[in-house]
């Protein structure tokens, strides 16, 4: 196991892991967990200051695309814990895709209209849409609403926080076509973190 990793270190950061892994530990599930984290991820969204420009640039060498960021903050080192910022410029999208992991998604600046897609009958289907705003957030229970899209609405980029228990970049996870349900193999990578086997 290497060490945990604060890419962007300070007291926010720092106080906010703590917390998430107090509530991991004192939790019997992963609802339990993201319950007892809401409280302090609503204060991290709210904080305006804690979150440096450079984390909330988009990236045009992102493995997302469309110049979407993927920026690492932090991770554990056994990989079971990352939290991380997600730019998407205007009008761009993320593909559809899941995260294999549990956690909490929200917004920090800029608007975002999501949809959500459950898998049935082989295929994929709409369930839901929604628009978000900053200081929404929502919880991640796969299968469970785990996969979706986003694309930014705002006329400046979107950044939402993401706390979710796996090394959500460097995972192997999928993407989806929404029309036939079809998934491939995918990697969205960090920007500013290399992944282990790309060393």
């Amino acid at each position: 196991m290497s060490a945990d990793e604060y890419i962007l270190d300070g007291a926010t950061v720092r106080g906010f892991v703590a917390t998430v892994r107090e509530a991991i530990e004192r939790s019997g599930s992963p609802e339990e967990a993201c319950d007892a984290v809401r409280p302090a991820f609503g204060e991290l969204l709210a904080d305006e200051e804690w979150l440096p420009a450079e984390f909330q640039r988009a990236a045009p060498e992102s493995g997302m695309g469309g110049g979407i960021g993927q920026w690492l903050l932090y991770r554990r080192g056994d990989r079971s814990l990352s939290l991380f910022s997600l730019v998407v410029p205007p009008a761009a999208a993320t593909p559809v895709h899941d995260h294999l992991a549990w956690g909490l998604v929200g917004l920090y600046r800029g608007e975002q209209d999501e949809e959500l897609y459950a898998r049935r009958d082989g295929g994929l289907e709409l369930v839901e849409r929604r628009a978000l705003a900053p200081g929404d957030f929502y919880v991640l229970l796969p299968p469970q609403d785990d996969i979706h899209r986003v694309r930014t609405i705002s006329e400046e980029p979107s950044v939402s926080i993401h706390v979710l228990a796996n090394d959500t970049g460097c995972v192997w996870r999928h993407t989806f076509d929404p029309e036939t349900g079809a998934a491939s193999p995918f990697r969205s990578g960090y920007v500013n973190v290399a992944c282990e086997d790309d060393a």
